[in-house]
């Protein structure tokens, strides 16, 4: 499952960014205090570099001004010609391909690191657009190694289909780690620790790869989302119910047929009417009220990603 070419040189071009979403506080906290101290982020063989990707959002305290900055990577907006009433976030997202991109390309950066928080019951969460990337499927290996006595899951966001849309896109590899629940607006000590903590180990591992490191195959569990689920609606298409007791917090974890997925506002349960198990994610999240969203539906698999082979060595110099 996995086809995307591995890297044969040393990663020298590194990013990190937070505040794609700017009521997502860890990442703009963490970006703002890099911004002024970036002196964690450097390795022997590389310095990463510390992005504030929605700085007008991050300072207003939301999500986004115009639109939501992290579904804007497309080629759609990233090539469309630039117009005076363009919403910021569309504006910003062409000038981060320009510092990071340009996308599907070889002047990209290496790798990208995208930080966010989610109101829903995720824990720690890695989120990678499809399983086709053995690098970033590397990472969040070493990534789940680091704790094991703590559930760390991999996602894989993208439906078939879909060109991906997120910052990290725009680099020739990237992932995005997603960690909650924390209220939107919120910085919690606990979340901005751990977020910290995960940068420094994904930094660690980028340089354990350049460094020459081989990183042996094997078999990875992960959740791939299949559809994305609305709430149930009254004709004026307002909410007619809200997420079920049952399932609320209850994210990548398997929901039956038959179970209770919704509570009209009437008091009748809305039944799951699928044929077999799927895990729900990103269950009841603030920012996707908006989307249509009251879940993800998505199914887990079991996969094999092959070894990460070592770097080839430096060629010598000529005496």
């Amino acid at each position: 499952m996995c086809s995307l070419p591995v890297p044969r040189e040393p990663l020298r071009r590194v990013a990190v960014t937070g505040g794609t979403h700017g009521n997502e506080m860890s990442g703009v906290y963490l970006a703002r205090h890099w911004l002024r101290d970036p002196g964690e982020l450097r390795r022997p063989s590389f310095s990463a570099v510390p992005v504030l990707a929605n700085p007008k959002a991050a300072a207003a305290c939301r999500r986004y001004v115009g639109r939501d900055l992290n579904r804007t990577f497309t080629s759609a907006f990233l090539t469309a010609r630039a117009v005076p009433d363009d919403p910021y976030e569309v504006t910003r997202a062409r000038e981060l391909n320009r510092l990071l991109g340009p996308k599907a390309s070889g002047g990209a950066f290496d790798f990208v690191l995208d930080l966010h928080n989610t109101t829903a019951n995720m824990g720690t969460c890695l989120i990678a657009d499809a399983p086709h990337n053995i690098f970033a499927l590397h990472l969040c290996r070493h990534l789940q190694l680091q704790s094991p006595e703590r559930p760390c899951r991999v996602f894989l966001y993208q439906l078939p289909g879909e060109e991906s849309f997120a910052v990290d896109s725009v680099a020739k590899n990237g992932m995005a780690l997603e960690l909650g629940p924390q209220p939107q607006g919120v910085l919690r000590a606990d979340m901005f620790s751990q977020m910290r903590a995960l940068v420094a180990a994904a930094l660690d591992f980028i340089e354990l790869f350049n460094q020459g490191t081989a990183f042996p195959a094997f078999e990875m569990e992960a959740y791939r989302a299949v559809r994305r689920v609305d709430f149930p609606r009254a004709e004026d298409g307002d909410l007619a119910g809200t997420v079920h007791p049952q399932l609320q917090d209850r994210d990548f974890e398997p929901l039956q047929p038959g179970a209770p997925v919704f509570q009209l506002f009437s008091g009748a349960d809305v039944l799951f009417e699928g044929e077999s198990a799927v895990y729900p994610v990103f269950i009841n999240e603030a920012a996707y009220y908006e989307k249509g969203i009251a879940f993800v539906q998505s199914e887990k698999l079991t996969f094999f990603v092959p070894a990460l082979p070592a770097l080839p060595p430096a060629p010598t110099p000529d005496p």
